[in-house]
């Protein structure tokens, strides 16, 4: 039974998901931990309750919804494509607001028309949101991860900090802090002087020997931790990221892109515009840029009340691609906010590639938006 009463709008909501031809959708309220703990971002994990089954594994109470609806769809052997809707509690600690609250949203799995299905997403939301919110003027928030990647690797940087940037997406401080160790590299510091001292040397058997003696005086199994072979890779990796400096040039370039902010209507001249000056070849991901713009215009969307921002993202490390957030004009809180996830299904344990958008519709805040005069 559930604990927090159902919003009074949970039945034009539910009427929304069927105009939609959505499959509702639920799952269990206790979830492993496992893949919200990898995959989910380090804010969501911070926010998590955890807690153990029986035999010791690791559980949680729902969190969100994306991840089990994933799980269920590939438990199910259900096949694509296949549009979810769900509507029901997660539990997350908050600093405002109660822990538990309701979320609803729709997942749309295996439409490989990528621009149509990001459109979609998009347009739904607001479309639910516009007749949950009558009269309510809405702002939506746009970014897209597929761009930053591709500006990321364009300007040549090892794929060990490609993906440190990449995994920082979204968020501003953390992003600059990464880029001023970049600038400004500074030495590995709490190293073992043994250790160290064989990494400078580059006598790797000789290291890897010593880490398995100190693994094995200290009572670390192989069985239950990295490897000794995997903890002297990971240290010359590190190692070599502390070494990197990123050149002005690059650094300035970064910091330009990152700056870009734009109605959708113009977004796609800017990142052109952004690309031919920084002399960077970014073709593949900008015409999925535009082919997701031109699908938006298509839709009927007002693209001049859409803003893109280079540098916005959402705190969930498995989007690849757009990420959106709507919120009504005027006011902070998130109503619904949303993504593409196209390596999730994979990471889940999907036998194929199965490209995924989605979204989801925060329930507390919108009654409080209806609550207002």
């Amino acid at each position: 039974m559930p604990m927090i009463d159902m919003p009074d709008f949970a039945g034009e909501l539910l009427d929304e998901f069927r105009a939609r031809r959505t499959s509702r959708v639920n799952t269990p309220v206790i979830q492993p931990a496992e893949p919200f703990l990898d995959m989910a971002g380090e804010d969501l994990r911070r926010r998590i309750f955890l807690t153990e089954s029986e035999t010791g594994a690791s559980l949680c109470l729902r969190p969100e919804f994306t991840i089990p609806v994933c799980l269920r769809h590939i438990e199910t052997a259900t096949g694509t494509p296949k549009r979810y809707s769900y509507l029901g509690e997660v539990f997350r600690q908050r600093r405002e607001g109660a822990n538990e609250f309701y979320q609803a949203g729709i997942e749309d799995l295996g439409d490989t028309d990528i621009a149509a299905a990001d459109a979609r997403a998009v347009s739904d939301a607001i479309g639910i949101l516009t007749r949950l919110l009558p009269g309510r003027k809405l702002t939506v928030t746009l970014g897209d991860q597929q761009v930053f990647e591709a500006v990321v690797a364009a300007l040549g940087l090892p794929l060990g900090w490609q993906k440190r940037l990449v995994q920082a997406f979204g968020d501003i401080a953390q992003l600059e802090a990464l880029l001023q160790s970049l600038v400004s590299p500074k030495p590995m510091t709490g190293l073992d002087a043994r250790v160290a001292g064989l990494l400078a040397t580059g006598e790797e058997k000789v290291l890897v020997d010593y880490i398995d003696s100190v693994m094995e005086d200290t009572g670390y199994s192989t069985n239950a931790s990295r490897s000794p072979q995997e903890i002297a890779r990971r240290l010359r990796e590190k190692l070599a990221l502390a070494a990197t400096r990123l050149p002005d040039e690059s650094f300035e370039l970064l910091k330009q892109f990152l700056s870009l902010q734009a109605p959708l209507s113009q977004a796609s001249q800017t990142l052109a515009e952004f690309a031919d000056k920084a002399k960077l070849k970014l073709q593949a991901a900008l015409s999925a840029f535009d082919a997701r713009v031109a699908a938006l215009a298509n839709g009927g969307v007002d693209l001049d009340t859409i803003t893109y921002g280079a540098a916005f993202g959402r705190p969930l490390d498995y989007y690849t691609g757009l990420v959106f957030e709507v919120s009504v004009q005027g006011e902070g809180a998130v109503l619904a906010g949303g993504g593409r996830f196209d390596r999730l299904m994979t990471l889940l344990g999907a036998k194929d590639k199965i490209p995924a958008v989605g979204f989801s519709l925060w329930l507390d805040r919108i009654e409080a938006v209806r609550a207002k005069p």
